[in-house]
């Protein structure tokens, strides 16, 4: 069983950044794919980024250019790094960790993008 906690959201202007970490423990982090997703009131939860055990990363089009994904096993983290908010950010932001038909959410970080 691996748990996921997030932080790092908060309250932002548009044009600001923010970082989100997301600390596993539990399980063997470095063979996770992970990612983050956001679900913003009214819709459906979207997949904003992802990162494979190998590195590799994969973006919604939305974030392309503005936000960067990465991880950092010695430390079981994942961060999603935020720039050039816009106020169509502003979600609830949740860490998965992925393998094969195993799916683990964190409690989720709310990202407020507001002026």
């Amino acid at each position: 069983q691996v748990q996921l906690v997030e932080s790092g959201g908060g309250l932002v202007q548009p044009g600001g950044s923010l970082r989100l970490s997301c600390a596993a423990s539990g399980g063997l982090f470095s063979i996770y794919a992970m990612a983050w997703y956001r679900q913003a009131p009214g819709k459906q939860r979207e997949l904003v980024a992802g990162i494979t055990n190998g590195g590799s990363t994969n973006y919604a089009d939305s974030v392309k250019g503005r936000f960067t994904i990465s991880r950092d096993n010695a430390k079981n983290t994942v961060y999603l790094q935020m720039n050039s908010l816009k106020p169509e950010d502003t979600a609830v932001y949740y860490c998965n960790a992925g393998l094969r038909l195993l799916h683990y959410w964190g409690q989720g970080t709310q990202v407020t993008v507001s002026s």
